[in-house]
């Protein structure tokens, strides 16, 4: 599920944004970018994150609005070793494929672990500190993602209020295809027979073999269990996405046997449909927790 949050807060006596952001993904995979003095807090963030959200790609950026003080005045480290490296890279770039232009300064010192802020004296921050900014975020992001559930909640409502009409269509036919059968089995045997008396009793017996075989009221059974089983799950609290994906599994198992046995153009034509609605609500799936 998507969903954004932010909050500030004050940390080692400076200004610090944390911003979470979440997009739909199969699985829980959480990545933090986090400026180094927050580099004791990152395991404890981590673990109260997948406290609060079972799935998801979630991205956490923290930032600094404005610096902590820092002793020394923040110098900074220059590792002369690597610029040399990325010097001697870029000559050799620029003359094998005789490009134009100078190596200056400004693209050197632009190369990553060339100027770094030197670290001595800085403090790292507390969880403590860091925890009431992280909890104002990822609440503000649950509420946005929680607004965005309802909603989902509705649009699968809807598919499961269709398929439980289709479901009552086919109930409603499913006699009426029985009795059809039953007289078109009887016309096949008397156009056979053509004339020669019938063994009513074993006549019988095939239309209650038959019967047996194009029988759909266990599916039908099974079938609304399932759709009651949804509609349980859309109203629970946590996680639903996987039962509700497995119950959709369920469902369309019941409905392509129900479709088999059919023989009928009407419940063919049921089951089509029903198929449909299938398809969307197991979309809908994929953007729900």
């Amino acid at each position: 599920m998507t969903g954004f949050g932010s909050a500030e807060g004050t940390v080692l006596g400076g200004r610090l944004s944390i911003e979470i952001r979440s997009v739909n993904h199969r699985y829980y995979n959480p990545q933090l970018k986090l400026p180094f003095e927050l580099g004791g807090v990152e395991g404890p963030l981590r673990d109260r994150l997948r406290q609060l959200l079972e799935r998801g790609h979630v991205t956490v950026t923290a930032r600094w609005i404005d610096a902590p003080p820092r002793e020394g005045g923040g110098a900074v480290a220059v590792d002369l070793a690597r610029a040399r490296q990325v010097l001697a890279a870029a000559k050799e770039l620029k003359k094998h494929l005789k490009l134009k232009g100078d190596v200056d300064l400004a693209f050197v010192a632009r190369q990553p672990e060339v100027l770094t802020p030197h670290q001595d004296g800085i403090p790292a921050a507390q969880w403590s500190e860091v925890a009431p900014i992280a909890e104002r975020a990822v609440r503000e992001l649950l509420g946005m993602r929680a607004r965005e559930g309802a909603a989902l909640a509705t649009e699968l409502g809807r598919r499961l209020a269709a398929l439980e009409a289709g479901a009552g269509a086919i109930e409603q036919r499913a006699p009426e295809r029985l009795t059809a059968e039953l007289a078109r089995l009887k016309k096949a045997v008397a156009e056979l027979a053509a004339g020669v008396p019938v063994d009513e009793q074993r006549l019988a017996v095939e239309v209650a073999l038959m019967a047996d075989r194009v029988d759909i009221t266990e599916e039908l059974v099974r079938l609304r269990t399932h759709l009651a089983a949804c509609r349980e799950a859309l109203v629970a609290d946590g996680a639903v996405g996987k039962q509700l994906g497995f119950l959709a599994q369920e469902l369309l198992r019941e409905v392509n046997t129900i479709g088999s046995k059919a023989n009928d153009a009407g419940i063919t034509q049921a089951v089509i449909a029903m198929k449909g609605e299938l398809e969307k609500f197991r979309e809908q799936l994929d953007n729900l927790e």
